[in-house]
């Protein structure tokens, strides 16, 4: 599951970097909890985490019914 998440990420990646911002996965669980670190801008900006369940969180949902939720480490 973890190269699904890194090919969802990668057609994420563009609108984050447009920003000043990025997108790193850290681990995928057995139970489809996606772990992200948002970078750059993203890591600073108080909209992150409309970005990371809005965005991010909805697209792998979408695209992987596998995943259960995305969660930011620091």
């Amino acid at each position: 599951m973890r190269e699904k998440v890194e090919e969802v990420l990668n057609n994420i990646r563009p609108a984050l970097q447009a920003d000043g911002g990025d997108v790193e996965l850290v681990d995928v669980t057995e139970n489809g909890i996606v772990k992200v670190k948002l970078t750059g801008a993203c890591g600073t900006c108080p909209m992150s985490t409309f970005t990371l369940k809005l965005a991010i969180e909805k697209k792998l949902k979408e695209k992987i019914p596998e995943v259960k939720s995305v969660e930011q480490v620091f």
